[in-house]
């Protein structure tokens, strides 16, 4: 059975969101009170509503009690943002996930419903900095404070090297969970065969090691 998502508000990052899911099998509905931005999604989605979603009648309407998720993407109106977060724990909706704009947003959609509150425009932020100092790495994408996964090309020394005589792990204290060759991701890796010059190597560590390696 496909799993079945909701996004309210189809901006850039909302539409992203709901043209993805529908991409990878899922069934989205999309939300928005712009009906030219209805018209522009409807066939890229299961189905695309044109509602305000500051009348709480409207949820009732939708018929949204067995869903898997939403995405309140709703970020133009506080008010918007937060009925449609408070109404999706009232459907029971498991998995609410809202974007905010600040830290007094975020405590306020935590406190009505959202499982989840990110801040997209940051996040990304960090994330093209993080990829813009790290010269080693085609990308850094931050898992926790802590942690982070990179990508990384097979550097020069280590071509025709397995990971087991490079211990990588003892010496440099990360983990390589993926080896990406052309189209190809392996993750059943075998430490014994040698690194492909040409690979992209998927590496997680603590972000300590990582910025040690680097330099």
């Amino acid at each position: 059975m496909k799993k079945q998502y909701v996004v309210f508000g189809a901006g850039r990052f909302g539409r992203s969101i709901a043209v993805t899911l529908q991409s990878r099998g899922c069934e989205v509905i999309v939300v928005d009170k712009d009906p030219e931005v209805i018209e522009d999604i409807s066939d890229d989605v299961s189905y695309a509503i044109c509602a305000n979603v500051e009348d709480p009648d409207i949820f009732e309407d939708l018929g949204m009690r067995n869903l898997d998720g939403a995405f309140v993407s709703v970020t133009e109106s506080l008010e918007a943002s937060i009925v449609t977060t408070m109404m999706c724990r009232e459907m029971g909706i498991p998995r609410i996930i809202a974007k905010a704009k600040n830290e007094m947003h975020e405590k306020i959609l935590r406190s009505v419903g959202a499982t989840k509150v990110i801040y997209p425009e940051a996040e990304m932020g960090k994330r093209v900095a993080k990829f813009i100092v790290a010269d080693n790495f085609a990308d850094w994408i931050e898992l926790s404070p802590k942690y982070s996964l990179v990508e990384m090309a097979v550097p020069a020394a280590w071509r025709g090297r397995n990971l087991l005589e490079l211990k990588v792990r003892e010496k440099y204290h990360l983990n390589v969970i993926g080896i990406k060759n052309g189209d190809t991701l392996e993750v059943k890796i075998d430490p014994k065969h040698p690194l492909p010059a040409e690979a992209v190597l998927i590496v997680v560590g603590e972000n300590e090691d990582l910025e040690r390696f680097q330099n």
